[in-house]
């Protein structure tokens, strides 16, 4: 079981641990990050929400930007520069005392968070191929929940304590770990940035392109699940079922152990745009049934509404999955190889804009609306994973017109 994380000594290891101190770092953060802005720093809950919220505005548009600079400036150079600089802004969390301060140094944070997310997959592109691109990309996740959860855990201990100074010392473990990531990823084989054309694309070259859009849209709507369940099913749990709230922390656990365990065979059956297109319409489908699912916990004892979240849990995980290795194939292989930072930059924007809307939008639906939402949202999902079939045939008909000279 575990010797699918051993990888090859050289850039594969040090991509590996690059992202596995950055996620444990932000795994701590993100644990206590709520409790350390409003008892330190003294921000109202209001006030860190619409805090998050321009932040996370800011970040929007700094991803394709920011990945046509790694192309141009090199990836390896662009990537470890952006993680030193999330590093500072870790740091500055620790001088902020107002509101506006607060929204300088996270904008500054998720800016570069956003960047150097798009640089390092140019970079993780720009040194592997084939099927060690693929079976990296899976490591990398999969090791990512493992950084997660033993952050989470270190800050657990601090929530422990509750002092203003145990919570601090996370933020200086966050940092670090930024750090240690920035110095891993400088030591990586560099990869020649893309020599600029005379007649080159424009450094928005990517909002041209159609089938991209598309493809970075659809993958937003998916891309609510992974909110659904950071946030509307607690909710869920809650105030529609009798289940007990433990439940959520089973939820979490399996999530992360599935995909520690089983998040590499997954992408390693998906490495080509026709596997991929099969995969995203199998996870709409089994989206839908975690929906189902969810929905169906609101009857019942306690005893049946936990026993139905918990399969949705899975199934659910399943579906994660599914979506993540087949975004990874279909947003590398759309993309041009001298510009992958750029179009990469663009995806997560997707992501970015999902995670920022995704709040609410669920609340509204799924808890405000009840039973109904769920199977709305189960047909969203269905429809978006039909239509990527759609955006991916249209870029191979735009790619072989291209390749054909035809414009």
């Amino acid at each position: 079981m575990f010797r699918q994380f051993v990888v090859p000594a050289g850039a594969p290891r040090q991509l590996v641990l690059g992202n596995l101190l950055m996620t444990a770092g932000n795994g701590a953060f993100m644990t206590c990050s709520a409790i350390y802005f409003t008892r330190v720093v003294g921000l109202s809950p209001a006030q860190l929400g619409l805090g998050l919220t321009i932040a996370g505005a800011m970040g929007l548009f700094a991803g394709a930007p920011l990945g046509h600079l790694a192309d141009r400036r090199g990836t390896r150079e662009v990537a470890a520069a952006l993680v030193a600089v999330n590093g500072v802004a870790a740091i500055g969390y620790l001088f902020v005392r107002d509101f506006w301060a607060f929204v300088l140094v996270a904008g500054v944070f998720v800016m570069s968070e956003r960047g150097s997310r798009a640089a390092i997959q140019a970079l993780t592109s720009g040194l592997l191929q084939g099927d060690e691109l693929v079976r990296i990309r899976a490591v990398v996740r999969s090791v990512n929940n493992v950084g997660v959860a033993g952050g989470t855990l270190v800050a657990g201990f601090a929530l422990q304590v509750g002092t203003s100074q145990a919570l601090s010392v996370v933020l200086v473990l966050d940092a670090l770990s930024f750090f240690g990531s920035a110095v891993v990823l400088a030591r990586v084989r560099a990869v020649a940035p893309a020599p600029p054309a005379v007649a080159g694309p424009p450094k928005r070259s990517v909002l041209r392109d159609g089938p991209f859009v598309l493809f970075t849209a659809l993958s937003g709507v998916l891309a609510l699940h992974n909110v659904m369940l950071e946030i509307a099913v607690p909710l869920w749990v809650v105030t529609h079922t009798e289940a007990p709230t433990v439940v959520v922390t089973v939820l979490y656990l399996v999530n992360t152990i599935s995909v520690v365990l089983f998040q590499i065979r997954v992408a390693t059956r998906v490495d080509t745009l026709d596997r991929a297109v099969k995969a995203f319409r199998l996870a709409g489908l089994v989206l839908l049934g975690t929906c189902a699912l969810f929905a169906t916990s609101a009857t019942g004892s306690a005893v049946f509404a936990a026993t139905a979240l918990v399969a949705a849990g899975v199934v659910h995980v399943w579906a994660e999955m599914l979506t993540s290795a087949a975004a990874w194939t279909i947003s590398h292989d759309l993309a041009p190889a001298d510009r992958q930072g750029q179009y990469q930059g663009f995806f997560f924007t997707g992501y970015a804009a999902s995670a920022m809307i995704a709040p609410t939008v669920l609340t509204l639906l799924l808890i405000q609306w009840g039973t109904p939402g769920w199977w709305v949202l189960g047909g969203l999902f269905v429809a978006a994973s039909v239509a990527m079939g759609s955006a991916v045939s249209w870029a191979e008909r735009v790619k072989a017109r291209h390749n054909a000279g035809i414009h």
